[in-house]
């Protein structure tokens, strides 16, 4: 096998991972996306042999990689910096920082991340829409909502549509506006362009706002951007989401489910998804339900996805009348 210096970034990830052993890597597996895993598992099957050599090299890097991102969230590149000159000398430091940037992307505005939503709005409030969305992307969803929330309604659905439309976003615009929020990292962006952003951004962030924030965006963008508009909402409440309702709100939406579409619907979902819907109703109505799974075989992914968009529509249309709650974390606990 090649030298430690020559190994592509997968198969240091392959190596890795053979070392650590099935159970620490199938955790692992649960971060990565469906593409990456199927990478990773093809470049493992065909890691024939790795020298007790190469493998401690890969382990050692992987260490320091940690070691760096630790230090830069505990107090930025330059604290890191200095303290990895201290552990590992001034050329592998720059090394292992290097590596960092270059590959693993530090993302810009993580100091933003640790200030305060209100303080960080009294800055960005009067900024122009594209400039809060650009900022807005790279925050957590919590941070984004609460932000989003409390910009006046005008503005509101203008910054969600930016997100929405978001998609590649020049460094030199990036380094730009870290600037004018004089930010630590803004010389250290990477020069290749970064995805932000995007459709699911925006839904993350919709998902987590209040609800008169959200209806008040919604509305806007059905009139101004409908196809997009259609977009976040098929995607803003998923089938699975269903373990969001109590029990009382699944026994109302059942009432308005056709029998078939759930057995479709339930047919290409979770155990616990299954269970959450089964236990809301009779014994006798599951046990039908499940024959009909059982016996209707195999399920085109189409035909499944539609009967859950269908149950999906009925829930959100039993909470625009408020007949039921979605309880979305964050202040939406339900007072009986």
């Amino acid at each position: 096998m090649a030298s430690n210096e020559e190994l592509k970034g997968i198969q240091k990830a392959a190596i890795l991972l053979i070392a650590l052993g099935p159970e620490k890597s199938s955790l692992i597996f649960k971060h990565l996306k469906e593409e990456e895993i199927e990478d990773l598992t093809l470049e493992i099957a065909n890691t024939k042999s790795v020298t007790p050599q190469i493998k401690d090299k890969v382990i050692n890097e992987f260490y320091e990689v940690c070691l760096a991102q630790q230090y830069i969230a505990e107090g930025g590149i330059g604290y890191a910096k200095e303290l990895l000159e201290k552990a590992l000398g001034a050329d592998k430091a720059m090394d292992v920082i290097g590596k960092l940037t270059a590959s693993l992307q530090v993302k810009p505005f993580e100091f933003v991340k640790k200030t305060d939503a209100s303080q960080l709005l009294n800055f960005i409030q009067d900024e122009h829409p594209q400039t809060i969305a650009l900022i807005l992307s790279y925050l957590s969803a919590g941070q984004a909502a609460t932000i989003l929330g409390a910009l006046i309604p005008e503005k509101q659905a203008e910054v969600a549509r930016r997100i929405a439309t978001m998609d590649r976003t020049s460094p030199d615009v990036i380094k730009e506006v870290e600037r004018v929020l004089e930010s630590k990292l803004s010389s250290l962006v990477n020069q290749d362009y970064t995805i932000i952003g995007g459709v699911d951004a925006v839904v993350e962030i919709l998902n987590t706002v209040d609800r008169g924030t959200e209806k008040h965006i919604m509305e806007t963008l059905e009139v101004e951007e409908p196809e997009l508009a259609d977009e976040i909402r098929k995607k803003m409440f998923v089938f699975e989401d269903i373990l969001l309702l109590d029990d009382r709100a699944i026994q109302r939406v059942l009432r308005d489910v056709d029998n078939n579409d759930l057995a479709i619907a339930c047919k290409g979902s979770t155990e616990e998804v299954q269970n959450a819907i089964f236990s809301n109703m009779s014994k006798r109505l599951a046990e039908m339900i499940r024959e009909d799974m059982e016996f209707m075989g195999p399920v085109r992914m189409k035909d499944v996805e539609e009967a859950q968009q269908k149950i999906v529509n009925i829930i959100r249309k039993l909470e625009d009348s408020g007949e039921i709650v979605i309880s979305r974390g964050g202040g939406d606990e339900i007072v009986v």
